[in-house]
């Protein structure tokens, strides 16, 4: 075959133009302690830190690897692909510990995976010529290095280590199949033919311990876990439960297996390293013991809270009875005696009403008689890789349930279903088919398990129908064929192949990479070992290959389409069709010139009849499919925003046609939709195979340690797709991403936290922490602030700070709205809905799987992920792996119809997770609010009083409301007859407005004016008198919060731009102006301003009267205008006489800042107002630390889990630890788990 060089120069090294750049990898646990650390590694500029931690963590070769190596000839290789073997008269002169070590550069593990795949593409017979190879092997390494494509994870793990390095060992029982005889072999070493293949499909006989049956199966199974691999069965040739044995007794039945398979899977790491093995168990709906089958994970998550809940009460009842008998001073055995000790004796009598067992209860007490004062009872929690779900069963594997259509007619038409024997098909137990489908819904929105494959239709596209039926599927459903057969993956990463300059997608260029690695998959068949003979021989005689994608809701995001939209889902179907076309295509080009696989010719006109459908799909036909049950969504030519994608895809099935019928293919099937995890993270993609997002503002990671938050690296692109400026962008992005900083916060800052008794080093402090949080109340704790201070200082009972809920902000009377805003404008929205200048008609464009941040509402539709799908599915060889996120408050009727749906558009497999469906995750929202709470117990407490205490308690409360209601009927406070104020002129679209406003002496606002030129009597008469109903609202106490969310984004003329105003550059209307302005100059309302504060400052005007005692400084509110100075006027103080002064900031105590001799500076406490010119000195390290990031905050540690699982939820991860490094940063990934900082998985790419 030819190959033609597209991004790599001949005679030029394939990284030529790629720049690199020394790095650390070091993972850390919440704790700081370190999980892993590599220093020195040599890695792509362009690449995160993450992608960089992936690499070195996951896919660098550890050990064995040489320190010299020398090359081995080979007759009729080409020097550049002869293989290496470690030079063992160099390493003598070496150390024994130097001789061998990791692989500490990105282009080593490049060039091992290249090279080995070119090595046996050249043996194998798949090049042309010396050149073409060249340009195969170069252009491979370079899409490695440029981040456009990556294989399956089992491929970074084996390929290449015998090929580059010699590494080699015993064999493990693998077999191949000799590419040149069709031998079947069994392996003589470990690497010489690496396993590259993520995804397997194993039977599994009605056998317990011979070949292909029960036991071996596991060996099998351990075998694949070991390289990183995973691995589905459909074990419903297994008997059911009281089935007869051929010697006489009865079967214990399907689950008594899928136990012990579950026990061994979860006792293994996957590839030797940290991924957690992935398996998928399939039953069938006819099986007599499908009901348990479907209702497993429901029972084991009830088993969970029953440990749960019974170990927290057991533990609380049992340690009250040994207290009671420690603490007696009653003489000889009386006080292990409950007729003789009161307490003892009540303490019982609260442990049998808890249901605690008096074995329990009698064995306590006889160690308190053996002298024993106290007992180790566990407590157990729902984290999802604690001791509670250790403990039951069901954890290492995802659940699917085979439906046929049978199944489903029947579910329509209220009919009967029956489930058989295995054995001799008889009937066992007839019950209505609408009642197992209630079954299987319930147990999916409980515990997220089942899922569902639609049997008829993975059947109805199978290529190879001779061979028997597709039974199974790899764990994350996304392969589909025959049992014992095997597929490896590779993923192209959609967005690295957009153009924004250009705003296109550069077709030629994927069109180009699908080709080469469709070649190279191909190659990994011919190359590869398999765990079982059969795997190898059907891999062999099938060559079955996975080519994806992933980003496509980067790729959406990027280009301003809505990931629910028309052309969204038209673009994926277009992108899809290509790559399968292309791929189908190139699979013909190989059966030309080496043949099709071994089992075509038997199944040729069933392939051929596929991809003639698959053709008519591309061509946008509705109807017309052959021997369908149900007909695929075709391809949206009319709504794809990119037209000449449309005509690729056409013209790649049009070609894959015509080859395959002159030629055949190569390989079975060519293309899934995997869920692309740890590859994902590899590449830096956004968004996981065909998912949406899963929040807007991400926590990147930095070399050093630690995270600063980042806008989403699509939204800046969006943005500007959908024509918003620069100036605009950099607004919604600092609203999602917030500012960092209490400096110009509303409600909570500097000024308010001194007047609460903060100091200025506690002030820094909070500071320093607030640059990484995700919350403004994670910062505010003992850890930061340290207990003394909080106890004495500001009071704080000693026994609050121990509590878990305990909000330090809440406790100094901030109230719930003070805390968000201030929250908001320091840690961001995380979120674009409410941003300034963001169109509503825009927001769409922006959704993500989940609400993003606190106070995001909107989330994409389960409707939506299913039809995105279906516009993909048609043109996919295997299936997609997804998993729909529904929300908590999705119903059993939800998950029905999303099912439903699914079967209706021709999926060929789904699963469902409801939010909360585990017990490991948190709610969202409490369960009851803390009030209602705290409510109940007080009316508890209060019947548990005595007659005459009630009485007091009752009498105190009707106190408090009489008080409480004669301080709210408040008379109008009068504003004093001489008084400040400012005057702001300006225009509003060409109409000009003068706001006069009046104040107290403690700078709040009283009244305001307002005067319009050259409008009528009318109007200026209305506006008067508005202005006047307004003043009296607030002498009389209405909250000018109150007067701003009723008017702010009004809409009526005059509107538009504003002139005359620093701060407001447009209005919606003249009252939207008013109390924009009034919010920024008296609310510290900096949201909706248009221009940051600090960039434009404050004028102020004016000098002080009178000089008073330099002991008695005068608050700068009595001197200046509080509105005047936008809200700064609580953090100035006047400061009199002398040759210099001082101000204090946020992050030093002083700026040595001078005043002139005699005269008045007003001084900033909490931020800068008035600029001076800075000095270079310390200039870079103080932009350095003013950077929004921070190293790893020594509090997190500190933090209780909940905390922690609350913030990770809120971020758009699930809320579960990661079980390799602890950090709370798992998010979901096709129907899999992968953790965004060290790259673990659950599934298997």
């Amino acid at each position: 075959m030819r190959f033609e060089r597209r991004i790599t120069t001949a005679g030029q090294s394939p990284y030529a133009s790629i720049p690199f750049r020394k790095a650390v990898s070091e993972i850390r646990n919440p704790d700081g302690s370190v999980v892993f650390r590599l220093e020195g590694i040599d890695v792509p500029e362009t690449w995160s830190q993450v992608a960089c931690d992936v690499l070195a963590q996951k896919y660098f070769r550890k050990a064995g690897v040489p320190a010299a190596l020398k090359k081995v000839e080979e007759t009729g290789v080409p020097s550049f692909l002869w293989r290496s073997v470690p030079d063992e008269a160099a390493l003598a002169g070496l150390p024994e510990g130097e001789r061998a070590g990791s692989e500490t550069s990105a282009t080593q593990v490049f060039d091992r995976l290249a090279g080995c795949w070119t090595y046996w593409g050249w043996k194998g017979g798949y090049f042309t010529s010396e050149e073409d190879a060249s340009a195969f092997h170069d252009d491979l390494r370079a899409m490695l290095a440029r981040q456009m494509v990556a294989p399956n994870s089992p491929q970074w793990f084996n390929t290449g280590l015998h090929w580059a390095y010699g590494i080699d060992g015993p064999a493990q029982g693998h077999f191949y199949v000799d590419y040149k005889t069709g031998a079947l072999t069994q392996s003589a070493s470990a690497y010489e033919h690496p396993q590259p293949h993520a995804c397997f499909i194993q039977s599994v006989a009605d056998d317990l311990v011979n070949e292909g049956g029960i036991m071996d199966l596991w060996v099998r199974e351990a075998r694949l876990f070991k390289y990183g691999s995973g691995t589905g069965s459909n074990f419903s040739r297994l008997r059911g439960e009281n089935e007869k044995l051929a010697g006489g007794g009865k079967s214990s039945g399907l689950m008594s297996f899928l136990k012990i398979g579950d026990r061994a899977a979860g006792a293994i790491k996957s590839g030797g390293t940290t991924r957690r093995a992935a398996k998928m168990v399939i039953v069938d709906i006819d099986h007599p013991d499908v009901e348990a089958f479907i209702d497993w994970k429901v029972k084991e998550e009830q088993k969970v809270a029953a440990l749960v809940t019974g170990s927290k009460v057991v533990s609380k009842h049992l340690k009250a009875v040994m207290k009671a008998c420690v603490n007696c001073e009653a003489a000889g055995d009386a006080c292990f005696d409950p007729e003789r000790n009161p307490a003892l004796k009540r303490e019982v009598r609260n442990a049998r009403k808890a249901m605690v067992p008096d074995a329990a209860i009698k064995r306590v007490i006889q160690y308190a008689r053996q002298g024993y004062t106290d007992i180790a009872f566990p407590i157990y929690d729902t984290d999802w890789d604690s001791e509670a779900y250790l403990t039951v069963a069901g954890q290492n594997s995802n659940n699917s349930v085979s439906l046929t259509d049978d199944f489903l007619r029947a579910v329509d038409a209220d009919a009967d279903w029956t489930l058989t024997q295995r054995t001799t098909g008889k009937a066992t137990k007839t019950i209505k088919a609408r009642d197992l489908w209630e079954k299987i819904a319930e147990a999916a929105w409980a515990s997220a398990d089942p899922g569902l494959h639609f049997n008829t239709t993975m059947n109805d596209w199978h290529t190879c129908p001779v061979g028997g039926r597709i039974r199974a599927s790899n764990p994350c459903s996304e392969y589909m064929f025959l049992d014992d057969t095997a597929c490896n993956l590779a993923s192209a990463n959609l967005l690295a192949l957009y153009d924004r300059a250009a705003k296109r997608f550069d077709v030629e260029g994927y069109e180009h990479l699908c080709r080469l690695w469709t070649v190279v998959l191909e190659i990994s068949v011919l190359m590869a070992q398999f765990p079982s003979r059969e795997i190898a021989d059907l891999s062999y005689k099938y060559r079955t290959l996975g080519l994806g994608y992933a980003n496509i809701g980067g790729l959406l995001m990027t280009m301003g389409l809505p990931y629910d939209s028309r052309e969204g889902r038209a673009l994926a179907g277009a992108l899809t069709a290509i790559m399968t076309g292309v791929s189908y295509a190139t699979s013909a080009e190989m059966a030309r010139e080496l043949g099709p696989f071994p089992a075509y010719e038997e199944n040729a006109d069933a392939m051929l009849r596929v991809i003639r459908n698959h053709r008519r799909a591309a061509h946008g036909e509705a109807t017309g499919y052959e021997f369908l049950n149900t007909n695929p969504v075709p391809l949206d030519h009319a709504g794809c925003p990119q037209g000449e994608l449309v005509a690729h895809a056409r013209a790649a099935w049009d070609r894959a046609l015509a080859l395959g019928e002159e030629h055949g293919f190569r390989n079975a099937q060519a293309t899934v939709i995997a869920p692309t995890g740890t590859i994902g993270l590899v590449m830096d993609c956004d968004t996981t195979g065909i998912e949406p997002d899963f929040a807007l503002v991400k926590f990147k990671k930095l070399a050093g340690g630690g995270y600063f938050k980042i806008i989403n690296r699509a939204v800046p692109d969006a943005l500007r797709s959908l024509g918003y400026r620069e100036a605009e962008i950099a607004e919604i992005e600092a609203y999602a991403v917030g500012h960092g900083s209490l400096g110009q916060a509303p409600a909570i800052n500097p000024g308010s936290l001194r007047a609460k008794g903060f100091t200025d080093d506690k002030i820094a402090a909070v500071e320093a922490g607030l640059k990484s949080a995700f919350d403004i109340k994670f910062v505010f704790n003992r850890w930061t602030l340290g207990e003394d201070f909080l106890t004495k200082t500001l009071g704080v009972p000693a026994d609050k700070l121990a509590e878990p809920s305990f909000d330090l902000l809440a406790f100094l009377g901030f109230s719930r709205k003070d805390i968000e805003a201030a929250n908001v404008h320091v840690c961001g929205a995380m979120t674009l809905e409410g941003a300034p200048h963001l169109r509503p008609e825009h927001y769409p464009v922006f959704d993500c799987a989940n609400p993003c941040g606190r106070i995001g509402k909107r989330y994409l539709s389960v409707e939506s992920h299913i039809r995105m799908m279906a516009a993909a599915q048609p043109f996919i060889s295997g299936a997609i792996s997804k998993t729909i996120n529904m929300p908590n408050d999705a119903t059993v009727e939800d998950c029905k119809n999303a099912y439903r749906l699914s079967w209706t558009l021709a999926l060929k497999a789904n699963a469902l997770y409801r939010d909360g469906s585990k017990l490991s995750q948190p709610l969202n929202a409490a369960l009851i609010s803390d009030e209602a709470d705290d409510e109940e117990d007080a009316v508890e407490a209060l019947l548990a009083q005595p007659a005459a205490a009630k009485t007091v308690t009752v009498t105190e409360k009707i106190v408090e409301r009489i008080v409480e209601r004669v301080e709210r009927l408040r008379s109008q406070e009068k504003l004093p007859s001489r008084r400040k104020g400012y005057t702001q002129k300006a225009k509003i679209g060409g109409h000009t407005i003068f706001l006069r406003t009046g104040e107290y002496d403690d700078g709040r606002l009283g009244e305001i004016f307002l005067d319009m030129n050259k409008e009528g009597s009318a109007l200026r008469a209305f506006i008067n008198n508005f202005a006047i109903s307004v003043s009296l609202g607030l002498q009389y106490g209405v909250p000018l919060e109150e007067y701003v969310d009723a008017f702010t984004f009004t809409r009526f003329e005059p509107a538009g731009f504003v002139q005359g105003n620093d701060a407001i550059k447009n209005a919606t209307s003249v009252l939207d102006y008013v109390f924009r302005e009034l919010a920024i100059s008296y609310l510290g309302r900096t949201d909706l301003a248009h221009v940051d504060l600090s960039e434009i400052g404050t004028a102020v005007t004016g000098v002080a009267p009178a000089k008073p005692a330099a002991s008695d400084p005068v608050p700068a509110h009595n001197v200046v205008s509080r509105g005047l100075l936008r809200g700064s006027g609580d953090r100035l103080t006047l400061i009199h006489g002398g040759p210099s002064g001082a101000t204090s900031g946020v992050a030093a105590p002083a700026t040595g800042q001078s005043a002139p001799a005699g005269g008045t500076v007003l001084a900033v406490r909490g931020a800068v107002a008035l600029k001076t010119e800075p000095s270079l000195a310390g200039t870079i390290e103080a932009l350095a630390e003013a950077l929004p990031f921070a190293k790893p905050d020594p509090a997190a540690a500190g933090r209780s889990v909940s905390d922690r699982r609350a913030e990770a939820k809120m971020k758009g991860y699930v809320g579960e630890a990661c079980p390799e490094c602890a950090n709370f940063t798992l998010v979901r990934n096709g129907t899999c788990l992968k953790c965004d900082t060290c790259g673990s998985t659950t599934g298997c790419s």
